[in-house]
């Protein structure tokens, strides 16, 4: 490829995934408005419902944020009610994030997003879990 070449946008990876991103996080808007969750709330509840009681360390490595991103977000979904953070007794030092019950009924009403998300991309699973593999394949590379 010539060097004149190298920075046309149509040639950047970075543009695509970026625009991917923001087009699907965007399709789940309305959805999480209904729940009175933003995408990236939306992500840690994901993760508290897997995993009730975390560490916000491990929360943060989870979804790649750093503390200073994580913190704001929790103090939100705590004063939405749907997370309590408590300190543990045997090392203060450690956070840990509890669902309150508020927050564990959201997640009754959060199981229909992936169905409504699905019929809106309108591409067959089998291609979304093909790329989804791809990507992670890609991120595994690149995480430190």
């Amino acid at each position: 490829m010539e060097k004149s070449e190298i920075l046309k946008l149509e040639n950047q990876i970075c543009f695509p995934l970026y625009a991917i991103a923001k087009e699907i996080t965007g399709l789940y808007r309305p959805f999480l408005d209904e729940l009175d969750i933003t995408y990236p709330q939306y992500l840690v509840m994901m993760v508290l419902w897997e995993n009730d009681g975390l560490p916000v360390t491990h929360i943060g490595e989870k979804l790649l944020l750093d503390s200073g991103t994580l913190t704001p977000l929790l103090k939100r979904l705590e004063g939405k009610g749907f997370i309590s953070r408590k300190r543990k007794k045997e090392d203060e030092r450690v956070v840990q994030v509890f669902l309150t019950e508020v927050g564990k009924t959201l997640k009754d009403k959060a199981c229909g997003v992936p169905d409504k998300i699905m019929e809106k991309i309108n591409v067959q699973a089998e291609d979304l879990i093909e790329l989804k593999n791809s990507i992670n394949k890609i991120l595994s590379k690149i995480e430190k």
